[in-house]
């Protein structure tokens, strides 16, 4: 599933991001201590991040045509992928880019003159060919009533190349919380509780 996908699940409790999370964090670490008699330059370093930043804002530039193959060619078609978002693990490429389909049909398509922009992107190389992304988004966009919308997130993605190319092999998504219900002060609990 990716980032925009985990937007149609409800957050997860916090045990289960910090599972997650330690996952793609232990897979990181793995893929560093496999490699660690190979050092990265701060030159190398930078070509990566910026690699890697080029790479993943094409694929999530939603003013640009075929946007759901665009995202799915961030996974490769072949070998094991681990997506957990809102509580749930998917771990094969059909599963992913079915997650990837439903979104763009049920959602993407609805949002009128949308913007994914990237708040920030936070990078560790941890080798030549392992990489690790931590970053935040919000996408503005109108829905189809004509209301101004955004919806947004975080993504952790652990990056691996292969054959020249980088791939997210493990993720973990979480979407921005939803906003309160109007009336939803009326439901507050009292102070103390």
């Amino acid at each position: 599933m990716l980032a925009h996908s985990a937007l149609l699940r409800r957050r997860a409790q916090t045990p289960f991001r910090l599972l997650a999370l330690a996952s793609a964090v232990g897979l990181a670490a793995a893929c560093q201590s496999s490699q660690s008699n190979t050092s990265v330059t701060p030159a190398e370093r930078q070509a990566i991040v910026d690699s890697l930043t080029r790479q993943v804002k094409a694929a999530y530039d939603l003013s640009q045509p075929n946007v759901e193959q665009r995202l799915l060619s961030l996974y490769p078609d072949t070998g094991r992928v681990v997506s957990a978002a809102g509580g749930s693990v998917v771990a094969n490429h059909d599963s992913l880019a079915a997650g990837i389909k439903y979104f763009w049909e049920n959602v993407g398509v609805n949002m009128l003159q949308p913007k994914w922009i990237w708040d920030q992107m936070f990078f560790d190389v941890l080798s030549p060919t392992a990489a690790v992304m931590t970053a935040t988004y919000h996408v503005p966009h109108i829905t189809p009533n004509g209301v101004q919308h955004v919806i947004g997130g975080a993504w952790t993605a652990v990056f691996q190349k292969r054959g020249g190319r980088w791939y997210v092999i493990q993720e973990h998504l979480s979407d921005l919380p939803a906003p309160p219900m109007a009336d939803s002060a009326s439901m507050q609990m009292p102070a103390g509780h």
